[in-house]
């Protein structure tokens, strides 16, 4: 007995069994809605050499996919808060894959590229809302007690980052050399679905009624064990010379609006917890999460993607008069650059983010603006290589702005309105995947250098408006 005693002592003094990584393997959701995406920019010029349609036409089908996408997550995000993420997933990951098998059909009988544009984006709406709160909720606990603050929105951001860059440059090498090049170039996304599906097969529910979510839901928005958000994330609060950035009773940073219960234990200074955790509301002066979300979310959100849109849809068919026969590969790299860099500048959001809470904003919008200027001086010489500059530019605006927006929204959602409010955001940045239609609108009365420079306006208000609201937010 006593060697049994001892033997087990011995293995209960061995280092802690590190937990299952969930996040990890319902990652590949989002990289699968992100590769469903990009892979038809890529071949935007195929469809003009081979079919013949037109570039009204295929920016039109570049658009559809908003279509179709605006539903997905207005439907998908609020029925993944009743339901529970997996059915949500699941099923969102099935019409994503008939939809490239439309696509797939659509090399043959083009009418069947509209119908596959705009079930590409119902799926890829659907996966967006689940599977960025699905992500969330395994990054904290009790799913996860090991990770960082901050990592839920980096790991949501990454791997759809990660689709975008990885979806567009494949199908563009494919379609460049592989035979029946708008047919094979849609292979890869049904195995990387199908792997996406076994992947997340053995992930938990989250949402479930009366599960481990919703008995710990309180506790977890309320910074419980550090919170989801915290300093070093893109939503972290500001430095204020010690001061808080909101109010509060703890001295450390108070998230804006969070209608969370109190805290079961103070998040350390610096921490991005929710107002209501301070214990005392008559000191509490943050606006309810849906005017936090209106105030500092929405005016950025649009910029999310218009930044890559015109890099992806607008960008390659302007520049490559001089790249003939290789029109497809550097439209594919353009789809590898843009959400790349994206990808580069995290490390980026999380020291801007340590500094002033809207700072990753105000990056993210200022770098927006540089790759338009960029984007038109390419546009008026005809110049592929700056082109390509331009797209890089746009991407890290673009991964700023996603950084922080996905941050602020978890860290703003009441409990139970995570996936809903996460899908609010995800329309909003959409609806910037029409400019490439709006562009090709007004050529008819401007020239697109002029319009892309016209462009720099909205969004420098867009940036003096956020600074502002930050600054008096945090004065």
């Amino acid at each position: 007995m006593t060697t049994t005693a001892t033997s087990g002592a011995g293995l209960r003094s061995g280092p802690p069994a590190l937990p299952p990584r969930h996040w990890l393997r319902t990652g590949w959701v989002m990289t699968a809605s992100g590769w469903s995406a990009n892979q038809f920019s890529a071949l935007l010029g195929a469809y003009h050499s081979g079919p013949g349609l037109t570039e009204a036409t295929t920016t039109a089908l570049f658009g559809v996919y908003v279509l179709g996408l605006i539903p997905g997550l207005f439907l998908g995000g609020p029925l993944a808060d009743r339901r529970g993420r997996r059915p949500v997933v699941f099923s969102a990951l099935a019409v994503s894959a008939l939809a490239t098998a439309l696509l797939m059909a659509g090399a043959t009988v083009t009418g069947l590229l509209w119908p596959g544009r705009f079930l590409t984006g119902i799926g890829a709406g659907a996966l967006l809302g689940a599977g960025s709160a699905w992500i969330k909720e395994l990054s904290s606990p009790p799913y996860d007690t090991v990770s960082a603050a901050g990592a839920a929105a980096r790991r949501s951001g990454l791997f759809l980052s990660a689709g975008f860059a990885t979806g567009g440059p494949a199908a563009a090498l494919i379609a460049q050399w592989a035979p029946a090049p708008l047919i094979t170039a849609y292979l890869p996304h049904l195995v990387l679905s199908a792997a996406a599906a076994l992947a997340a097969a053995r992930t938990p529910e989250t949402a479930r009624a009366g599960g481990p979510l919703a008995a710990t839901a309180t506790a977890t928005a309320a910074g419980c064990g550090a919170g989801a958000m915290q300093a070093g994330s893109a939503t972290a609060g500001p430095r204020t010379g010690g001061r808080a950035a909101v109010v509060g009773t703890t001295g450390g940073r108070v998230a804006v609006g969070t209608t969370a219960g109190p805290a079961t234990a103070a998040a350390p200074t610096g921490g991005h917890v929710p107002a209501a955790a301070t214990g005392n509301a008559s000191e509490t002066v943050a606006p309810a999460p849906g005017t936090a979300f209106r105030r500092l979310v929405a005016p950025v959100a649009p910029w999310v993607f218009v930044a890559p849109s015109i890099a992806l849809a607008t960008l390659p068919g302007l520049v490559d008069a001089g790249l003939t026969g290789w029109q497809t590969v550097y439209a594919g790299l353009v789809t590898a650059v843009t959400p790349g860099t994206g990808l580069l500048v995290a490390p980026l959001a999380r020291r801007l983010a340590a500094r002033h809470r809207v700072a990753t904003a105000v990056a993210g919008l200022a770098a927006v603006i540089l790759g338009l200027l960029l984007a038109a001086f390419a546009v008026a010489g005809i110049r592929p290589d700056v082109a390509l500059l331009a797209a890089a530019v746009l991407g890290a605006g673009y991964g700023l702005c996603v950084a922080y927006g996905l941050t602020e929204v978890a860290a703003l959602a009441p409990p139970g309105r995570l996936a809903g409010l996460t899908a609010r955001f995800w329309a909003l940045c959409y609806l910037g995947f029409c400019t490439p239609y709006a562009i090709t609108l007004l050529t008819g009365w401007f020239s697109p250098a002029t319009i892309l420079l016209a462009a720099v306006v909205p969004a420098a208000a867009t940036l003096t408006l956020i600074a502002r609201r930050g600054t008096r937010r945090t004065g």
